[in-house]
């Protein structure tokens, strides 16, 4: 079994038929999770995660490869996994793009989910998704083309066909909802939510779930700034969490200059995983606590939070 330390030196040296090999192999783990055929319990593209074990959170990446193999080392996750305790890695999105490390970045993630198919989860971020929803700017392209030279058309074909493929959100039931960005406004059910990448361009729940934004003190939604998405208020919150049976949201998407940040009286908890250029957020944050907790609220999960 590789260490962390392997895989790190690796992601920085790996040749493009080796990195183009990873690809596959986590292609066909992903593509079989979407058919029923792992061993993760989804519909759709919604994973379903019995309320145990210990659950570690990471919020956005962004190529920050420092940040992500502290989170590994401080989260010991390798060495829980081999252990064969009841632990999930679970990616809230938006794995490269503006950092410089990019490649090496979604290099390390790929392995693990190899390693670890069953306790690694790859959600989608907006940065990973449809070529019509995709954030700009999108400059995986670029850090590819520096790292493998003429290749860097074919690692990014497959490499952008593989992050389409992740899935949405993740739930416990009775406690808590992941995705990146936000609540989709206008979802009837837990359809809605699983089975979003199917229902765009034609409904707007993908979107929202990859692009939207909570803000204080305002009803319903509005137009976000962002161009894509909604922002929208405490009341859709309650009423989307309501509607799933749980009583917490836990996303990505947003810098916050702690690394986290709470919204809605407790019902949001948004984690920002990278540090320095162009956030300039004083600390990144990823989350470790046990799904068998109660849950009632953000501040429930607080002191779980870690930062750096």
């Amino acid at each position: 079994m590789k260490e962390l330390e392997a895989i790190i030196r690796e992601s920085i040296h790996v040749s493009s038929e080796d990195f183009l090999q990873i690809i596959d192999k986590a292609d066909r783990i992903v593509s079989d999770e979407l058919k029923g055929l792992g061993r993760l319990n989804v519909t759709g593209r919604l994973v379903h995660l019995p309320p145990k074990g210990e659950a570690i959170v990471i919020g956005d990446i962004h190529g920050d490869l420092t940040s992500l193999e502290y989170i590994l080392k401080d989260s010991e996750f390798m060495r829980k996994a081999l252990s064969k305790r009841d632990v999930y890695l679970i990616f809230l999105g938006d794995y490269g793009d503006r950092g410089i490390h990019s490649p090496e970045v979604y290099y390390v993630v790929l392995n693990l989910k190899i390693l670890f198919p069953e306790r690694v989860l790859l959600l989608q971020g907006n940065h990973e998704g449809p070529s019509d929803l995709l954030a700009y700017p999108h400059d995986l392209l670029y850090h590819l083309r520096i790292r493998f030279g003429d290749d860097w058309r074919r690692i990014y074909d497959r490499l952008s066909s593989l992050f389409r493929k992740f899935h949405t959100a993740t739930i416990v039931n009775g406690s808590c909802l992941m995705l990146h960005g936000g609540v989709p406004s206008e979802a009837k059910g837990v359809d809605d939510l699983a089975y979003a990448y199917q229902k765009h361009p034609y409904e707007s729940h993908l979107e929202e779930i990859l692009w939207s934004d909570p803000k204080e003190g305002i009803k319903g939604t509005f137009p976000s700034p962002r161009g894509a998405g909604k922002i929208f208020g405490e009341d859709a919150t309650l009423k989307f969490l309501n509607m799933l049976g749980v009583k917490l949201l836990i996303r990505g998407h947003e810098p916050a200059n702690d690394g986290y940040k709470i919204n809605h009286k407790g019902r949001i908890l948004t984690l920002f995983s990278r540090k320095g250029s162009p956030y300039y957020n004083l600390h990144g944050s990823y989350l470790m606590f046990d799904l068998n907790r109660k849950i009632d609220s953000a501040w429930d999960l607080e002191e779980f939070v870690r930062r750096f």
